[in-house]
C-alpha cells in the first residue's frame, strides 16, 4: 500500500472511499463529501452508529459520489495512539471488503499531527497486510494500493508526514516479519534469511559461515546444523557500529530454526504442522533491524541471528550425545527437539564481545509457554527488573503483550547432568522454566530477557490467534516481536 499525506478534507474528494475516524457521540457530518451528508445524517439518527470503539460501518452516497467508511474510536476522554491504530485497521478490513482502489483518510483532530499520523498509518499497513508470494500469475491483490492521509488546515503536515513516516516504517518491520515467517521452508532457508539481513540498507551485516563458527567453537549451535545438508548461517547486523564506543548497546538475538522436525524426538505429524515459523524470533529482529536503521536511533543495536534447520540424518545428534558450546559449557542432549535453546547459547556468548547494556533473545521455544499462557501474550523472562519493566511498557505500547514468568532456583536444579556441565532439558512439567534457566547459563549480561512466542507467533499449530484483532492478519504469521522491539530501542533512554 502506498500512503501519502496531503493538505485538505474529504469535501473536496468526489470519488473512492473515504475514512474517517469518529469518537463515541461525534457527528461528522461537516466533515464528509456533500452526497453523504443524507445517509450519514440518517445514520446517526437511527443509533445503530455511535462510534463505540470497534465499531466500523459502510455508507453509500445519495447520488454519484465516494463511498465512507466510519470507524468508532469510543470517548474522546479515553483517547490513545492505539485506538486511532486500531480503528484505521478496522477500517481497511472493511475498505478491502468494498474493493476499494483509492482510499482517502481524514486525519482525526485529535492527539498532535505527528503522533495521530503514526498511528494511522502503523494501523493502515498492519491491517492491509496481506502475503502474496505465491498467488497464481495474474492474481489482483485485494489490499487498496493507494492510501491519501489528509490533514486539515489546523495541523501542522510537517510533523504529520514525519508521523506517517515512523508509522510506516514500524509497521514495514512487522510485514517484513510476516513476510520471512509465511514463506515455506524449501524458500526460507538460512541463506534466504541471510539474504533479507543483507538486503536492509543503512546496516552493517556480516554472515558467519560454517568455518566461521567452528573457529569460534560454535558447538551447541553445529550439533543442532549437523543433521541437514543445508549451510548453517550466523547473521549479524549492526545499526551505529560506528558509534559502539559513545553509545548504549543493546543485542537483539532471534531464533532462526527455518524448519524443525524435531530430529531424532521427532515431532508428530501434527506437530509438524508450523514448524516453517520456529524461525518467528529471527524474523522479529531482522524486521526490527529494517525499522532502527530507517527510524536511525540513538543507540548502538546489534540483531544476531543464528539459522539453522533441525532435520534428521546420519550426522544428526541423538538423545544422550554431548555438544560443547563457545563459553566451554558441556551440554547432554535429552531432546533433540529442544534445539532452539542449543543456537541461541551460542549466540548469547557471542553476544558479550559487544559489553552490552542488555541482551533480549526471542524464540517459538516452547509449548509449554502454549500451556502456560495460551496465544494471549508471550513469556517474558528477565534477571533485572529494569529491562523487565522497559520491556513491559513497550509491550504495552505497542500492543504486543509480555507476561512475566518466574526463574525460580529449582529449574537450575532440574538441568542437572551427570555426565556434561547441564542437559538441555528436563521433565515436560518444568519446560517453560528449565527452558530459560538453561538460556540464563550461556549469558554474562547483568541485563538479559527471553520471551517466549511460541503461542503468538500465528502460524498453524501453534496456539489459536485471536483474528478478529484488526491489527493482526486473518490468517498466518503475526509478526510479533518485530514492533515491540522498535518501540523499545525508541523509548531506551526515557523513564519507564
Amino acid at each position: 500500500m502506498q500512503i501519502q499525506v496531503h493538505s485538505g478534507n474529504l469535501k473536496s474528494r468526489p470519488t473512492g472511499v473515504h475514512i474517517l475516524l469518529v469518537f463515541e457521540g461525534e457527528s461528522p457530518v461537516d466533515q464528509c463529501h456533500p452526497s453523504l451528508a443524507g445517509p450519514l445524517t440518517s445514520l446517526l439518527a437511527s443509533g445503530d452508529f455511535k462510534g463505540a470503539a470497534g465499531q466500523v460501518t459502510t455508507l453509500y452516497p445519495a447520488q454519484a459520489g465516494p463511498r465512507l467508511v466510519l470507524a468508532g474510536l469510543g470517548p474522546s476522554e479515553t483517547l490513545a495512539s492505539s485506538c486511532i491504530r486500531r480503528a484505521t485497521a478496522q477500517a481497511i478490513r472493511a475498505a478491502r471488503e468494498i474493493a476499494a482502489d483509492e482510499l482517502t483518510l481524514q486525519l482525526p483532530h485529535c492527539l498532535p499531527a505527528a503522533l495521530t499520523a503514526e498511528a494511522a498509518c502503523e494501523g493502515a499497513l498492519l491491517g492491509g497486510y496481506r502475503f502474496h508470494r505465491f498467488d497464481v500469475p495474474g492474481y489482483s491483490p485485494d489490499a487498496p494500493p493507494k492510501l491519501d492521509v489528509l490533514v486539515d488546515s489546523g495541523q501542522e503536515i510537517c510533523a504529520a508526514r514525519e508521523g506517517a513516516r515512523i508509522g510506516c516504517a514500524i509497521a514495514a518491520a512487522a510485514c517484513l516479519a510476516r513476510d520471512l515467517v509465511n514463506t515455506p521452508a524449501n524458500y526460507c532457508t538460512p541463506a534466504h534469511l541471510a539474504e533479507a539481513a543483507a538486503a536492509i540498507a543503512g546496516l552493517q551485516t556480516v554472515v558467519l559461515e560454517r568455518s566461521d563458527m567452528e573457529s569460534l567453537g560454535m558447538g551447541s549451535l553445529l550439533g543442532v546444523a549437523q543433521g541437514s545438508e543445508t549451510p548453517p548461517k550466523f547473521i549479524i547486523m549492526e545499526h551505529n557500529a560506528d558509534r559502539a564506543d559513545s553509545l548504549d548497546t543493546l543485542v537483539l538475538a532471534g531464533k532462526g530454526i527455518t524448519f524443525d522436525t524435531g530430529g531424532y524426538s521427532m515431532k508428530s505429524v501434527t506437530g509438524m504442522v508450523g514448524m516453517k515459523s520456529d524461525m518467528g524470533g529471527g524474523a522479529a529482529v531482522i524486521g526490527a533491524m529494517q525499522a532502527i536503521s530507517a527510524l536511525q536511533p540513538e543507540l548502538h543495536v546489534v540483531g544476531l541471528v543464528p539459522a539453522v534447520d533441525n532435520l534428521v540424518s546420519a550426522q544428526a545428534i541423538r538423545p544422550q550425545d554431548v555438544l560443547v558450546a563457545s563459553n566451554g559449557l558441556s551440554i547432554e542432549i535429552i531432546s533433540t527437539d529442544a534445539e532452539g535453546r542449543l543456537i541461541l547459547a551460542d549466540a548469547l556468548v557471542y553476544a558479550a564481545r559487544y559489553e552490552p547494556a542488555a541482551v533480549i533473545d526471542i524464540a517459538t521455544l516452547t509449548g509449554s509457554c502454549v500451556t502456560a499462557l495460551g496465544s494471549a501474550a508471550a513469556g517474558l523472562f528477565s534477571n533485572h527488573d529494569g529491562l523487565r519493566d522497559k520491556l513491559l511498557a513497550a509491550a504495552s505500547r505497542s500492543e504486543e503483550r509480555l507476561w512475566p514468568l518466574p526463574l525460580f532456583p529449582e529449574y537450575d536444579k532440574a538441568l542437572e547432568s551427570q555426565v556434561a556441565d547441564l542437559r538441555n532439558s528436563a521433565a515436560p512439567s518444568t519446560g517453560v522454566g528449565t527452558s530459560a534457566a538453561f538460556l540464563q547459563r550461556f549469558t554474562t549480561c547483568p541485563a538479559w530477557a527471553h520471551l517466549d512466542i511460541a503461542g503468538v507467533v500465528g502460524i498453524e499449530g501453534l496456539g489459536s490467534i485471536d483474528r478478529s484483532d484488526p491489527l493482526l492478519p486473518e490468517k498466518g504469521a503475526t509478526g510479533f516481536g518485530a514492533r515491540l522491539f522498535v518501540d523499545l530501542v525508541r523509548h531506551w533512554g526515557s523513564p519507564v
